[in-house]
């Protein structure tokens, strides 16, 4: 591309989404302290990590953090060259659309012509250069026109577990411009988690992506959006513009209004409605850690598959996730006959489970939440 169809590093923003309970990753994930705030495989956060992948493209004071009020000051504290005020607390649980409307208001009141890219906290993604080379094609293409771009992974298994997006035709370079490393489709539809026949099928025709939950798209085109097919947002949007500037105004307008706002995801209130949706190729690894099983891709494992961040010895065990997050007086833990399990080990509870029934910690969480004498476990 030109120097003349890029963006402005200026007129750039992130909204990052970083509100979730990640409760499938308890005893280690907890109220105040979900999986995007914990250090599970290295020395940062995810949340610490996926600011550092934008900074090479976008200004700290232009990237805002979406939380709640209970994780406001880890996030703030995390995360200390961050402007303060936009470390942006809801007052309840709204949904990603909620959160997309708001994070609109932030940057509109900011820029007017600003593009921004609405992310995931929790993700992980090796390759950061990868990464950033598809982002900032993304940001220019969107800075371009109307088009809502969502950057789609290429499947490398029948997941069930991810939407999916069929993609179409893919884009020609315009007239006069350079060809982008990124190859971008026009989006044909999305599709809700299939099961796993529909998933191979998607997989082995190459016409699919997974919905990583990954959109930029500037303020006029979001807010467009949003006036076509979400009214009541988009009037939302328009009160909370108004105030976003002024950090206290804002959170009194939204203490008032969010709980009122429907509960709706931006994948059924805008893209999966809209005609103007592009898909960019991500031609990176990706990995979303929905739950436990997941760290085994990640952690290195021994002869018999058993991915162990411990102290940790075994006999006949095989194919196990083995995670002590104690930091002091660890003890070695032994284990025999095991198979397909996960244990966890923190100081103040244990967890074991199959690994077939991980998606379930999140009922046992429920469960606990339940009782006044596990209460203050999670």
């Amino acid at each position: 591309m030109s120097a003349k169809t890029k963006t402005d590093i200026k007129d750039r923003f992130v909204i990052i989404m970083a509100g979730g309970r990640g409760e499938r990753f308890w005893p280690l994930s907890r109220e105040k302290t979900p999986k995007q705030l914990l250090a599970i495989l290295g020395k940062k956060s995810f949340l610490q990590e996926a600011v550092e992948r934008v900074l090479p493209l976008v200004p700290a004071k232009n990237i805002f953090i979406i939380t709640n009020e209970v994780q406001a000051p880890e996030v703030r504290k995390q995360l200390p060259k961050l402007p303060k005020e936009n470390v942006v607390a809801e007052p309840v649980g709204r949904d990603t659309c909620a959160a997309v409307t708001l994070g609109a208001a932030l940057v509109g009141a900011r820029s007017t012509t600003g593009v921004m890219a609405v992310l995931p906290a929790d993700h992980v993604i090796p390759d950061a250069k990868k990464f950033q080379q598809v982002l900032s094609d993304a940001f220019d293409l969107a800075a371009k026109g109307q088009a809502i771009v969502t950057i789609g992974i290429k499947p490398n298994e029948p997941a069930t577990g991810y939407g999916y997006i069929q993609t179409g035709n893919e884009l020609p370079t315009p007239p006069g411009a350079k060809k982008t490393k990124t190859i971008f489709y026009k989006a044909e539809r999305f599709v809700e988690k299939p099961n796993y026949e529909t998933a191979l099928d998607y997989v082995n025709s190459g016409q699919y992506r997974w919905n990583a939950g990954m959109f930029v798209w500037s303020f006029i085109t979001v807010t467009n959006g949003l006036e076509k097919h979400q009214p009541e947002m988009f009037a939302a949007c328009q009160r909370w513009f108004k105030v976003a500037a002024n950090p206290a105004k804002l959170a009194k307008v939204l203490a008032k209004e969010y709980p009122e706002i429907k509960k709706v995801s931006i994948d059924y209130a805008l893209m999966e409605k809209a005609q103007n949706v592009i898909v960019a190729d991500g031609a990176f690894e990706w990995d979303d850690l929905g739950a436990w099983p997941a760290i085994a891709r990640h952690i290195k494992q021994d002869a018999e598959g058993n991915a162990a961040v411990a102290d940790f010895i075994h006999v006949d065990a095989a194919r196990n996730i083995i995670y002590d997050a104690r930091t002091k007086n660890r003890t070695p833990i032994c284990v025999v006959g095991l198979r397909d399990s996960i244990l966890v080990q923190t100081d103040d509870a244990v967890l074991l489970a199959h690994k077939s029934q991980a998606q379930k910690i999140k009922e046992l969480v429920k469960r606990m939440a339940e009782d006044a004498r596990l209460k203050k476990l999670i």
